[in-house]
């Protein structure tokens, strides 16, 4: 180790072109590299020597941000606390089944109407053969077709137990036309 710190030979520095350097000059040699970089500072350059080290690069510390948002859960921990599993009993939404209701095919399904302003329609039971835009093409259990307009006639239907009420002036589109449109929640005006 020792001979790594020990200085040059004089005839090697001389070979190698170096100028060997005694602690006077290497004092020196910083007074003038402190002066040339810094000169516009007011106090001796002996007092920032003595008195205090110069830093010659300020690094910035950092300050740490304390973040106000909430923890995100890991999927992990969601699986664990079960978010997303729905128990049956909080399953059941009556506008989802308004909404399939309204956007069903009700080609073969058995109606009856309810209400109407022509009487002899009343109490009329069967099976949809056709849908118009205006009326439903029924069949009843007698074999014979009757047309029934769906303006200002209100007919119910039987699905799982629910029976449903259709007012057919709320209900005068093709059946293809009302699969694919979008119904907004009006109040019906009964007959």
């Amino acid at each position: 180790m020792d001979i790594i710190y020990k200085p040059l030979p004089p005839e090697e520095a001389q070979q190698l072109g170096l100028q060997l350097q005694d602690p006077r000059k290497a004092v020196s040699f910083v007074n003038a590299f402190l002066k040339h970089s810094m000169p516009n500072v007011k106090k001796s350059l002996q007092e920032n020597l003595e008195r205090k080290a110069v830093v010659l690069e300020y690094s910035y510390k950092k300050k740490k941000k304390k973040s106000n948002k909430s923890k995100v859960l890991t999927a992990k921990e969601r699986r664990e606390m079960r978010i997303f599993e729905i128990k049956p009993e909080q399953q059941k939404q009556p506008q989802m089944i308004q909404n399939k209701l309204l956007k069903a095919d009700l080609h073969g399904a058995l109606v009856v109407v309810t209400k109407s302003k022509c009487p002899s329609y009343v109490g009329l039971q069967g099976i949809i053969l056709q849908e118009t835009k205006h009326v439903f093409k029924i069949v009843t259990k007698e074999d014979k077709l009757k047309i029934v307009p769906k303006l200002n006639c209100v007919f119910s239907l039987e699905i799982d137990g629910f029976i449903s009420y259709i007012y057919g002036s709320k209900f005068q589109m093709r059946a293809s036309e009302r699969s694919a449109k979008k119904f907004k929640g009006k109040g019906s005006i009964d007959l």
